[in-house]
């Protein structure tokens, strides 16, 4: 099988920071069949090994279904012509949080061939966006930049408030939060964090191609006081990342952690839910064969229930 190599990694550099023509907030969402493609990533837990080799948290399938759309688990090791193939037929695609290395691992490398896809797709006017999650976010600024530029920002099983910038309430991804809400993020903890790294503000600003690329839209600090960026979104791309975990606001329960779950939370992954598909609704791709889609959606998959070992309730392993 074709592999992706470390060229694509080099390659990216000069797509990053090309203007799209597309209009990120032009048309109403026209797409009613919504499909979110989820990217496998490698198993890394000696107590997971024995269900299979790489695997999706549920709570993310059911996040993304939440918001009136289905899942197509993307799995690693394809071909690029597989790969291809599949871009057309997704609206949009989540990088989900975990612990793989971000440059070498076949997450990072498949990762980086579909951030391509859709830094192309964009430029030609073809809607497509992208998601990433506390290691996805983290993904995400490798992608852009073109190096890992992670350093510890620990804030380790921590729910906290936002520390939201000026852009934030002009941005779109948080555009439709009512003001109660609004105001309710950035002084109540409903953003749960379970991170050992990220992206320090002053990194973040001094580096030319992230501060072009990405507005950032709200910071919070580490436990060792260091500030990192928690949540940004793309200026000309419709491309988002959050540091901190919005869907285990309502699909992760283990009372070892600190998985917010006061109304007011709940509404926020609620909301966000919503903005990512209704972002995925403005794609026209699509299946061209109705089988083809039915076995390559996460129906055909049983999730497996691992809340005894792990903070997760199920997931599923491919």
């Amino acid at each position: 099988m074709e592999r992706l190599g470390l060229l694509l990694f080099v390659s990216a550099l000069s797509v990053s920071l090309a203007r799209p023509a597309v209009e990120l907030r032009s048309g109403a969402p026209v797409n009613e069949r919504p499909i979110i493609g989820i990217l496998t990533q490698e198993v890394s837990d000696d107590d997971m090994r024995p269900f299979g080799k790489t695997y999706i948290p549920a709570s993310y399938v059911k996040y993304i279904e939440s918001a009136g759309s289905r899942v197509v688990p993307i799995r690693l090791n394809q071909t690029q012509a597989e790969y291809e193939k599949i871009f057309t037929e997704i609206n949009g695609l989540l990088f989900i949080g975990g612990a793989v290395d971000l440059v070498k691992s076949d997450y990072a490398q498949t990762a980086m061939f579909f951030y391509q896809l859709a830094v192309k797709a964009n430029d030609a006017e073809d809607f497509f966006p992208l998601w990433g999650t506390c290691m996805g976010f983290q993904l995400l600024t490798v992608l852009v930049a073109g190096e890992d530029l992670l350093s510890r920002t620990t804030a380790e099983n921590i729910a906290m408030p936002l520390n939201l910038t000026t852009e934030a309430r002009s941005s779109r991804m948080f555009e439709d939060f009512p003001p109660d809400l609004f105001s309710s993020l950035s002084q109540k903890p409903l953003t749960g964090n379970f991170h050992h790294y990220g992206v320090t503000e002053k990194v973040f600003t001094e580096n030319d191609r992230l501060r072009e690329f990405f507005s950032v839209l709200s910071t919070n600090i580490a436990e060792d006081g260091s500030v990192f960026v928690s949540t940004m979104e793309g200026k000309q791309y419709p491309f988002y990342g959050v540091q901190w975990h919005p869907e285990v606001n309502r699909f992760q329960w283990n009372p070892k952690y600190h998985f917010p779950h006061a109304v007011d939370a709940v509404r926020v992954s609620v909301l966000l839910a919503d903005f990512f598909v209704n972002e995925g609704r403005k794609s026209s791709h699509h299946f061209t064969d109705v089988e083809d889609e039915n076995e390559a959606l996460i129906y055909n998959y049983n999730p497996v229930y691992i809340g005894n070992f792990t903070g997760y309730e199920q997931a599923y392993f491919f």
